[in-house]
């Protein structure tokens, strides 16, 4: 389990390291990363949380958010 806070607060997200697949929730979506301009959102926090937490998983890691399509953590291109 990740603390991944800035779209709400407390925040998390499930990362299945064998998997290599986290489902993140409203964090990152493809192309695109969640809200942060709702009650409790911070923009600043959902940066910090896709950096020091998503990013350190690794390029290749799958990510299903909480809507739309799948994606990775290092997708540049749909």
């Amino acid at each position: 389990m990740l603390f991944v806070p800035g779209h709400a607060p407390g925040h998390i997200a499930f990362y299945h390291r064998q998997g290599q697949f986290c489902i993140g929730g409203d964090v990152l979506f493809q192309r695109s990363i969640g809200r942060a301009d709702m009650p409790g959102g911070d923009y600043r926090t959902l940066i910090n949380s896709i950096k020091n937490k998503f990013f350190p998983l690794g390029d290749d890691v799958t990510v299903y958010p909480g809507h739309g399509p799948e994606t990775t953590i290092g997708q540049k291109e749909v």
